[in-house]
């Protein structure tokens, strides 16, 4: 693996990451693992009456690129929609799949694109967007039983 991959701005950012906690009464949970790297992600999540992420629970078992984009999110999502937060990730995609031309728009996600090169890491940096919105499809699955 190459050395530049795991910047120090990563290795802070891997080591910064917000909420880590799983919530007692969320009302969305989800847990993903990446088949390519072994990543795992825990979230939940709490949303308001107008669908916006109020408070959110994260536990990260991934490399240090899994845990640094899980940082930028945990930092960045509250007050989100899933509508935002499936743009964001989007963006991430593709710009991780060569085809735009910055990571994203919040403060941080520059740091990512280092692992442009590095298809292996891509799902571990994508893990944590993808637990989150699965979260938010498992709240609105649950409200439409009730």
């Amino acid at each position: 693996m190459s050395g530049a991959l795991y910047t120090r701005d990563i290795l802070r950012l891997a080591v910064s990451i917000p909420h880590q906690k799983r919530l007692d009464d969320a009302d969305g949970s989800a847990e993903l693992r990446s088949r390519t790297c072994g990543s795992k992600v825990s979230a939940d999540v709490m949303l308001g009456d107008d669908g916006e992420l109020q408070d959110i629970g994260l536990e990260i078992s991934a490399c240090a690129l899994g845990q640094a984009s899980a940082a930028i999110l945990g930092a960045q999502a509250i007050g989100r929609t899933v509508a935002d937060i499936s743009a964001v990730r989007d963006n991430l995609a593709a710009f991780l799949d060569g085809e735009g031309e910055t990571p994203g728009p919040w403060p941080d996600m520059d740091k990512l694109a280092a692992a442009r090169d590095h298809k292996g890491r891509h799902a571990a940096i994508l893990l944590p967007y993808d637990t989150v919105i699965a979260a938010f499809a498992d709240a609105a699955a649950k409200q439409k039983a009730v």
